[in-house]
């Protein structure tokens, strides 16, 4: 039935469902023109984590085991290992990484499935947007960061989360500490720049691997994928969240261009 405006603003302490009406499978689906039907609906399903398994697995294997390993991401590994766990990720198998596997086999097998990926964690239509904001400066930059991450799939949204909060706990790492007893904790030396310049290339591709030209980025992209990446490793936790002042305001504008939006939402409270 009908609802007042005024009744949206009862759904300001609801992000979660939010968010799920701004992530829709595909930045095509808030086109206007397209008509309203099951197919839009059934995009609005309640929200899942969806992190690949091989990413979940990957990230918590090196939060327990490989904070303090020194050079991680740098260090070599043996690549017949890396395959054969790929393969086995590949198969749908349910891999179990324990303390016997080897860090540098699980970062690197990490690394190569973020770069392989068909569509690059950030996609390809976005590179550009999300390159220009190396520009920006403050709030600016950051403000047009959190909207283009809006226009992420859901997937790829969270999956990039995930890295992110792993890859901000790595950083946090980096320097040396001491333990209760005073005995020094060595420091894996990967600062938020050095994450930056290993995984920049693998989640924001202009080509795809192996295409012409693909690992040929002129010196101003590989300074700004850098940039970029720093900015969202560093300000992940609010870059993801979306403040009550735009909730409302997207909630105002939904209840004007599809109100059978705010009704599913208003449904499922």
């Amino acid at each position: 039935g009908a609802m007042s405006v005024d009744s949206i603003t009862d759904l300001s302490d609801n992000a979660s469902k939010l968010l799920e009406a701004l992530q829709l499978s595909h930045p095509h689906e808030l086109d206007p023109r397209r008509g309203r039907g099951t197919k839009k609906m059934l995009s609005l399903n309640p929200i899942t984590w969806q992190v690949p398994r091989i990413v979940d697995r990957c990230c918590t294997h090196l939060e327990t085991h490989g904070l303090q390993t020194v050079g991680i991401f740098r260090v070599g590994s043996s690549k017949k290992r890396v395959q054969q766990l790929r393969e086995e990720f590949d198969r749908g198998l349910d891999v179990f990484l324990d303390e016997h596997q080897s860090v540098h086999d699980v970062a690197a097998l990490l690394k190569e499935f973020l770069r392989d990926m068909p569509d690059s964690l950030i996609p390809r239509e976005l590179y550009g947007a999300f390159l220009s904001t190396a520009t920006m400066e403050g709030r600016a930059q950051l403000d047009t960061l959190q909207l283009l991450l809006f226009l992420l799939p859901p997937c790829h949204s969270d999956t990039l989360l995930r890295l992110l909060r792993f890859l901000g706990e790595v950083a946090q790492h980096a320097e040396r500490s001491w333990d209760a007893d005073g005995r020094e904790i060595p420091g894996n030396k990967m600062t938020v720049s050095n994450l930056a310049t290993v995984f920049g290339p693998n989640i924001l591709q202009k080509e795809k691997p192996g295409e012409k030209d693909a690992g040929a980025l002129n010196f101003e992209d590989s300074a700004a994928i850098i940039l970029v990446l720093q900015r969202l490793i560093e300000h992940h936790h609010s870059l993801f969240m979306v403040s009550p002042e735009m909730q409302c305001d997207v909630l105002r504008r939904l209840f004007q261009t599809d109100p059978d939006v705010i009704e599913y939402l208003l449904r499922r409270k």
